[in-house]
């Protein structure tokens, strides 16, 4: 097995700004993301204990 060098490894491509922007819109995007389901999940857990499982909508809880 041969031994690591950091001189073997490829050399990384130049930074390209465009790249760099959309990786960085993507975390927040997906930090969003995150922040809103559980906003949501905490928004519905009071909710989910009147209803049956399976059961959705306005009849759910008159059943």
């Amino acid at each position: 097995m041969a031994a690591k060098d950091p001189e073997n490894r490829p050399a990384k491509p130049p930074s390209d700004p465009r790249n760099a922007r959309l990786k960085a819109a993507l975390k927040a995007n997906l930090a969003r993301r995150k922040a809103q389901a559980r906003a949501r999940a905490s928004e519905t857990g009071a909710d989910e204990d009147d209803k049956r499982p399976g059961q959705t909508g306005t009849n759910a809880q008159e059943q």
